[in-house]
C-alpha cells in the first residue's frame, strides 16, 4: 500500500519542503489572527477604533515598503529572504507573551510589533510568490498554488478552534507564543531546500532602483490582465476589510460570543476553502481561467451582508458559518487562479517587482479600509459599518468582467514587454480603462 502519492509535485522534494514550511506557518498564523486583536480587546480593553487601528498598522507596510521590496527581491536570492522573514516574525511575536508575563504589555508594543511583522511579511510574501515559479515548472503553477492553499485552508479549518481553546484556558498571549515557534519551524524547512538558486546577474550598467521600480510599475499598469485583476482585488480588500477590522468587536461585544465559539465558527467555516483548494485546478480547467476569476469574484459578495444581521448568542453561528464557508470558497478559487495567472505570464526577471506592485495595490487598500471601518464603527456603529462593507463588496467584480480577463481559457505564455500583443488569446477583446484604487 502506498502511503504517499507518487505523481506530480508530491515527489518534488524541494516543493514539499516549501509546502511543509507554509503548512507549519499557516497553523501558527491562525493563532495570531485571532489572538492579537483579542489581546487588545480582552487584555488591554481598548476601543473598537484602537482594534481597527491595529489592523491598519499591520498592513501599513504594504503601502510603505512593497515597491522597494520588489526591487530587492529581484536583486537578491529569494530563499535567504524567506528565512530571515520567518525568523524576524518569530522574535517579534515572541516578545508579546514575554511582555505580558512580565506585566509590561502595552498597546504601543502591539502597534510596533504589528508594524514590524508587517514589514517582514512584505518581504517574505513578495519573495515567496516570486520563488515558486523558479522551483516548479510553469504548467505546475496552479497545482503548486492549489496545494499551498490546501495548507492554508487546513490551517484555517483546525487553527481557529485550537486557538480558541488555548485562548480560553491560557489567554491570548499564550497563542502568540505558538505562532512564534511555528515561524521557527517554517524557517528550518525553507533552509533545507536544496535547489541551487543563482544570484541575479548585475553589473555596473544595471539600472538604479528608481528605474527598476518604474519598469515594474509600467509592466503591471500596462498589462491588460494584471491591471484589471489588481483593481478587482484592491476593491475587494478595501470593502472587505472595512468590515473585517471590526468583526471581532461585533462578535464579542454585540453578539456576545466567547473566544471558543468564535474559534469554532472560523474552524467549521473553513470547509469551504479546503474544498476550493482541492478543486481549484479542476474548476479553472473546466470553466476557463478568466471565467473562474470573474465567477469567484461575484459569488462571495452576498455573504458579507449576512453577517451584520446575525442574532445574539450562539444562534449567530447559524448565520456566520455558512457565510464564511461560501466567502472562503470563492476567495480561495479566486486567489489560486489569479496568482497562478500572474506567475505564468510574467518573465522571471520581473517576478519580484510584479508581485510587489500587485501587493502595493491590492494590500495597500487594506489599512485604508480598516481605518475607515474603525472611524465608521465609532460614529455610526459596528453593525452599520458591517452593512456598508457588505454593500461595497458587490462592486469588485466589475473591473475583471469588463476586461480581456474574461477571454482567457488557459494559462498564456510569458511576454517580454507589458505592451506586447498577446496574440489570438485576446484578439477579440480590447483592454478597458480602469481606475486603480491605491495607485
Amino acid at each position: 500500500m502506498k502511503l504517499w502519492p507518487t505523481g506530480g509535485l508530491w515527489r518534488h522534494p524541494d516543493f514539499v519542503k516549501l509546502w511543509s514550511a507554509e503548512t507549519v506557518s499557516q497553523f501558527g498564523t491562525q493563532f495570531t489572527q485571532l489572538a492579537l486583536p483579542l489581546v487588545a480587546i480582552d487584555v488591554l480593553h481598548v476601543s473598537a477604533f484602537d482594534v481597527a487601528a491595529l489592523t491598519t498598522v499591520e498592513f501599513l507596510p504594504f503601502l510603505l515598503v512593497s515597491l522597494p521590496a520588489g526591487v530587492w527581491v529581484d536583486r537578491l536570492r529569494r530563499r535567504p529572504i524567506l528565512v530571515v522573514g520567518d525568523v524576524s516574525r518569530a522574535l517579534l511575536l515572541g516578545s508579546v507573551p514575554v511582555a505580558y508575563w512580565l506585566g509590561a504589555l502595552t498597546m504601543a508594543q502591539l502597534y510596533v510589533v504589528g508594524f514590524l511583522v508587517g514589514i517582514a511579511t512584505v518581504f517574505f510574501d513578495v519573495a515567496y510568490q516570486s520563488y515558486l515559479p523558479a522551483l516548479v515548472e510553469r504548467q505546475q503553477l496552479i497545482d503548486g498554488n492549489a496545494k499551498l492553499e490546501i495548507s492554508r485552508a487546513a490551517a484555517q479549518l483546525g487553527g481557529p478552534g485550537l486557538a480558541g481553546i488555548v485562548i480560553t484556558f491560557r489567554r491570548a498571549p499564550a497563542a502568540l507564543a505558538f505562532d512564534a515557534v511555528s515561524f521557527v519551524g517554517s524557517a528550518l524547512f525553507i533552509f533545507r531546500i536544496r535547489k541551487h538558486e543563482l544570484a541575479p546577474a548585475r553589473d555596473a550598467q544595471s539600472p538604479r532602483m528608481r528605474e527598476e521600480l518604474r519598469e515594474g510599475l509600467r509592466y503591471v499598469f500596462r498589462h491588460p490582465f494584471l491591471k484589471n485583476i489588481a483593481a478587482c482585488t484592491a476593491l475587494f480588500n478595501f470593502w472587505g476589510n472595512m468590515g473585517f477590522a471590526v468583526l471581532l468587536v461585533f462578535a464579542r461585544r454585540e453578539l456576545h460570543l466567547s473566544p471558543l465559539a468564535i474559534g469554532l465558527a472560523f474552524t467549521l467555516s473553513n470547509v469551504g476553502p479546503l474544498l476550493a483548494a482541492f478543486n481549484a485546478n479542476r474548476i479553472s480547467s473546466r470553466f476557463g481561467v478568466g471565467r473562474t476569476i470573474i465567477g469567484a469574484s461575484i459569488i462571495g459578495a452576498p455573504t458579507f451582508l449576512v453577517i451584520p444581521f446575525a442574532p445574539e448568542g450562539n444562534a449567530a453561528l447559524a448565520f456566520l458559518i455558512p457565510a464564511f464557508i461560501v466567502g472562503g470558497l470563492s476567495n480561495v478559487i479566486y486567489n489560486v487562479t489569479q496568482v497562478s495567472l500572474r506567475q505564468a505570464i510574467t518573465p522571471a526577471r520581473l517576478q519580484g517587482r510584479m508581485n510587489s506592485v500587485m501587493r502595493f495595490i491590492v494590500w495597500g487598500t487594506i489599512p485604508l479600509g480598516s481605518i475607515i471601518g474603525g472611524v465608521l464603527a465609532s460614529t455610526i456603529g459596528v453593525q452599520e459599518t458591517l452593512i456598508v462593507s457588505g454593500i461595497g463588496c458587490f462592486m469588485p467584480f466589475l473591473p475583471v468582467l469588463f476586461s480581456p480577463v474574461r477571454r482567457i481559457e488557459s494559462m498564456p505564455e510569458p511576454v517580454d514587454e507589458a505592451g506586447a500583443v498577446l496574440g489570438p488569446l485576446v484578439a477579440d477583446a480590447g483592454p478597458v480603462p480602469v481606475e486603480h484604487v491605491g495607485t
